[in-house]
C-alpha cells in the first residue's frame, strides 16, 4: 500500500487572512466617513469653525468713495484724499476731537497693532477721523504721532463706514468700531466695541502675513 505523500509548504498552504485588507480599507474610508458625519451631523462637533477672524467681515466689501464724497480735511484745513493711501493696509478709527477714554483706547490699539508688525510695519498706516470741530488735546496729538488725523463730516463718513446707521445717530455710530481697508481700497473688516487688543493685533498680523498685496 503506497504511503501518503507528506505535506510540504507548497502543498499545505493556509488560506490567507483578509484582515489586513479590511484594515487598509477602513483606514482609507475613515476620512471620508468623518467628513460626511461632520457635514451632515453638526451636533457631533466634528465640523471646524470656518470663522477664524476676530473682526467681522464687511459683506459686501465697499470700495473707497471719491475724495469729494467724503470731504476730508487735514487739521490745517487742506483737502485730504483717502485714495492717496491705497497700496497700504489702513487701520481706521473715528471719534470726537476731545477724544474721551474710549477714543484713546481705540487709538492705542491701532498704534500698538501697527507697531507690533515688525518688518511689515511699513505696509500699514493708521487714520483717525475727527467727526467734529472740537480741539484735540495736546497730549493726544503727542501720544499718537504718526497717525494721520483728518476732520470729517460725521454723516458723510457714516454713509461709507456705517451705512445702516440712522443719520441722526451717525456720530455715535462711528465711535464704537474700528475698521480695516485693504491695499486695493476696499473696506473689509470691522472690529467690535470694547475690542480685545490682543485679538485685534492677531487679526492684523494674520492678514498681513497671508496677503501678497500692500
Amino acid at each position: 500500500m503506497p504511503r501518503p505523500i507528506p505535506a510540504t509548504p507548497e502543498t499545505a498552504k493556509k488560506p490567507r487572512s483578509i484582515l489586513p485588507l479590511v484594515a487598509i480599507l477602513l483606514v482609507c474610508l475613515a476620512p471620508v466617513v468623518l467628513a460626511l458625519l461632520a457635514y451632515y451631523t453638526p451636533a457631533l462637533g466634528l465640523r471646524p469653525d470656518h470663522r477664524t477672524n476676530y473682526g467681522q467681515l464687511v459683506q459686501p466689501q465697499r470700495p473707497l468713495p471719491a475724495e469729494e464724497t467724503l470731504g476730508l480735511a487735514t487739521l490745517d484745513g487742506k483737502p485730504f484724499d483717502l485714495q492717496s493711501l491705497k497700496g497700504k493696509w489702513m487701520l481706521l478709527s473715528a471719534d470726537s476731537g476731545d477724544c474721551s477714554e474710549s477714543c484713546v483706547k481705540k487709538l492705542f490699539i491701532l498704534r500698538n497693532s501697527h507697531a507690533s508688525q515688525g518688518k511689515n510695519v511699513e505696509r500699514l498706516t493708521r487714520v483717525w477721523f475727527v467727526t467734529d470741530d472740537k480741539p484735540i488735546p495736546q497730549n493726544v496729538l503727542d501720544g499718537y504721532k504718526g497717525t494721520i488725523i483728518v476732520r470729517a463730516d460725521a454723516a458723510r463718513l457714516a454713509s461709507f463706514l456705517t451705512p445702516d446707521a440712522p443719520a441722526a445717530e451717525a456720530a455715535d455710530a462711528l465711535k464704537a468700531p474700528m475698521w480695516i481697508i485693504d491695499p486695493l481700497g476696499n473696506l473689509m473688516l470691522e472690529f467690535p466695541p470694547d475690542a480685545d487688543p490682543v485679538r485685534v493685533r492677531k487679526d492684523i498680523s494674520k492678514l498681513i502675513y497671508n496677503s501678497q498685496i500692500g
